[in-house]
């Protein structure tokens, strides 16, 4: 069992929640995909792999690996959202095309300064946060 998976496991049981054979198989997709999915793809993946996990139960179990802070949910702007796997992985933020949907990850330095020094200056302790900026990528604008 991945890492992830084994803190997954422990998030759900410390909730007094079972860690199904369904779960386990839906955080294992999860952990292994390095892609946006959302989570109709997700229960698409699992399908073709034979899984017998139902939409409600793939839609429950994102729901905590969000909470646990393993994988990241993006808005798409309307009202879709797609999933990330981040334990592990460096911060970054996000360009979502509001046409095709097309997510592009980047990073940039001057704005993580900036948010710290907000921070500082309004002697606020940050415990994370998220920068999602939508318009249209290049193939849509044209």
């Amino acid at each position: 069992m991945r890492s992830e998976t084994v803190q997954f496991k422990n998030f759900v049981e410390s909730k007094g929640l079972l860690f199904t054979p369904e779960r386990q198989c839906i955080a294992e997709e999860v952990f292994s995909n390095h892609d946006h999915l959302d989570a109709e793809e997700l229960l698409k993946a699992l399908k073709a792999k034979g899984s017998k996990a139902s939409r409600a139960t793939v839609y429950r179990t994102l729901e905590l690996l969000v909470e646990s802070k393993l994988v990241g949910k993006i808005d798409l702007g309307d009202g879709r959202a797609t999933y990330e796997h981040t334990a592990g992985h460096a911060h970054h933020d996000h360009l979502i095309c509001v046409k095709c949907g097309n997510v592009q990850e980047f990073e940039e330095p001057m704005i993580e300064q900036l948010q710290e020094w907000a921070c500082e200056k309004a002697k606020f302790k940050a415990t994370g946060h998220s920068l999602n900026i939508y318009g249209y990528c290049e193939a849509c604008s044209s």
